[in-house]
């Protein structure tokens, strides 16, 4: 990742990192052999192994009280494995919940009107005609890196796909 610098604490061979940051949330899926099943604690499980003793652990990623379609009975109930004891037993600090949009909408919301930041760019925006919309959620669905915009009416006809 650019910008974090891995640091051996863990003795020869194991890298361990100051902090680390769960974006992910509970849609996170396996690797390996278990590459696309449903796994909500992996990512927070991997970075209690990966984050020193000591260090810290932020968790803005989504995580549900509930789970209707989960792929286990503990999940669909917003209960996790997560290894604890070991974030525990680490000292690990840990640091959840969501971003305090609230706090940022207005310098955002100035930032974008005086074209300080170029928003639909940032999020990778594609606007895409209602007729496209089903396509458009199952891509969604499948994790392309793109925010879709709906244009119903054909408002940015020659912007559309």
């Amino acid at each position: 990742m650019p910008g974090t610098k891995a640091v051996a604490y863990g003795g020869p061979g194991k890298v361990e990192i100051d902090c680390s940051v769960d974006a992910v949330g509970f849609e996170a899926r396996g690797h390996g052999a278990e590459a696309g099943v449903e796994r909500p604690a992996t990512v927070l499980n991997t970075l209690m192994d990966l984050t020193r003793a000591g260090g810290a652990i932020g968790i803005p990623g989504l995580y549900v009280t509930r789970d209707p379609g989960a792929a286990d009975p503990n999940a669909e109930e917003g209960s996790l494995s997560i290894r604890f004891g070991l974030g525990w037993a680490r000292s690990h600090a840990f640091f959840t919940g969501q971003c305090p949009v609230m706090r940022y909408n207005r310098q955002l919301m100035m930032a974008i009107l005086y074209v300080r930041v170029q928003i639909a760019k940032a999020v990778n925006a594609t606007p895409i005609p209602l007729d496209a919309a089903p396509q458009g959620y199952r891509d969604f669905n499948k994790g392309v890196a793109r925010k879709f915009v709906l244009v119903p009416h054909g408002l940015l006809a020659s912007r559309t796909t």
